[in-house]
């Protein structure tokens, strides 16, 4: 066998694997169509990331967290649930940090600042903590096979790679998870997400927003003050049509700032663009299977989240820990690293944490971006109950924190 394991991706998932994988004596290979430079220093793309105290716990034990740097992580103290226009008619539900036990819910990080800091972890020089991964860059992967002793990919340069176990890694439309006969549930919202940093006056107290008017559906993550004007700062996320969208995303930075501002009912006096913007679909994923014959599913390509509750990469975390666990522990034990039991016990392990949350989080997303009466009456005493059941908070900001 040319490695144990190929890893497909080389994004924050796979970085993070293999990093979780080093110093274990399981060979590594990652791959990814991107150039080494690309994957090293990558681009802001608008995404803030929001960690529990669970996957920080994890990054630190990888190695990430302390090379992040403090000056860009953000604190999420409360979260603020609200429906309907502002005003004193407008329904709201906090849940504070005092309802998880923690001086505050969790961690915003922007999703380049992660990406850097997991390869920074994964491809450090050899130490201590073993040897990085064999990366092939710039390569796709276009074939894959497996049998009952070996997986096989074959790279767009006519390479062949075989090992152990092969593990996709390779985003919510993972093509090496099609490639292996998976189907995935996918559900397309018929929305798109404009993504961006803002300026503001008006502090935001290191609270999220999650706001569901008519129409439109916008999210607010607070981030650290701008190093350039000092001003407060969060990262801004609206979600509408997709042709609406691609007007915004068009339109000159200060008319720009004059729609957000308008949009965001003024609250937050008159917001700024404060970054470069950036337009997503909104689409979830749920694949029927996360392992088949020698291989496995992480990450993204394991379940591709609605980002309502911004529990994507801290599952994808999960399904890290959980599968290199096991991993090393067979391997310790001399046992077959992709035998068809552990995987089996894998994937029972990541469904339990996974499927019930996307199933929930699929659920509110869709009576919250429906404009119909009865969906809207709905939500209104949802938010207007909630508001009046500790519990229920409890109960939410124990999933926030990770910690439940």
């Amino acid at each position: 066998m040319d490695h144990h394991i190929i890893i497909s991706g080389a994004g924050p998932a796979g970085l993070c694997l293999a990093r979780a994988l080093r110093g274990s004596g399981l060979s590594v290979a990652l791959i990814d169509s991107q150039q080494r430079e690309s994957l090293a220093q990558p681009a802001f793309d608008g995404r803030e990331i929001a960690l529990t105290h669970h996957s920080r716990s994890l990054m630190q034990q990888l190695g990430l967290w302390g090379l992040i740097g403090s000056d860009h992580i953000a604190p999420l103290r409360d979260a603020l649930v609200m429906n309907g226009a502002p005003g004193r008619g407008q329904a709201r539900m906090r849940i504070g940090h005092e309802h998880g036990g923690q001086p505050q819910l969790g961690f915003l990080v922007d999703n380049h600042h992660i990406r850097r800091a997991a390869w920074a972890s994964a491809m450090a020089e050899p130490d201590e903590t073993g040897s990085p991964p064999d990366l092939i860059d710039g390569r796709q992967v276009v074939r894959v096979a497996t049998d009952d002793h070996r997986a096989e990919v074959q790279l767009d340069d006519g390479r062949r790679l075989r090992a152990r176990l092969l593990v996709a890694a390779d985003s919510r439309h993972s093509s090496t998870r099609r490639a292996m006969g998976i189907a995935a549930d996918l559900h397309d919202y018929g929305r798109s997400m404009l993504v961006c940093a803002m300026t503001h006056p008006t502090p935001h107290g290191a609270a999220a927003w999650e706001w569901f008017d008519h129409g439109q559906t916008l999210a607010l993550l607070p981030m650290n003050d701008c190093p350039e004007t000092g001003q407060p700062r969060s990262s801004v996320v609206l979600t509408l049509p997709h042709t609406d969208i691609e007007v915004l995303a068009g339109t000159d930075p200060a008319p720009f700032g004059e729609a957000i501002t308008a949009r965001f009912g003024q609250q937050l006096g008159t917001m700024r663009l404060a970054s470069t913007r950036h337009v997503y679909p909104l689409v979830g994923v749920l694949p029927r299977h996360l392992v088949a014959r020698r291989f496995a599913a992480v990450g993204d390509a394991a379940v591709g989240m609605h980002p309502v509750t911004a529990h994507g990469f801290n599952l994808g975390l999960r399904s890290i820990e959980a599968l290199s666990q096991a991993l090393i522990r067979a391997h310790h034990q001399r046992g077959d690293i992709a035998s068809p039991a552990l995987l089996q016990r894998y994937e029972r392990t990541h469904q339990r944490a996974s499927r019930g949350l996307y199933l929930a989080t699929h659920a509110l997303a869709t009576l919250y971006t429906r404009d119909e009466r009865p969906a809207r009456v709905l939500r209104e005493l949802m938010v207007r109950v909630g508001e009046r059941l500790p519990p229920f908070k409890r109960a939410v900001a124990g999933s926030l924190t990770g910690l439940a």
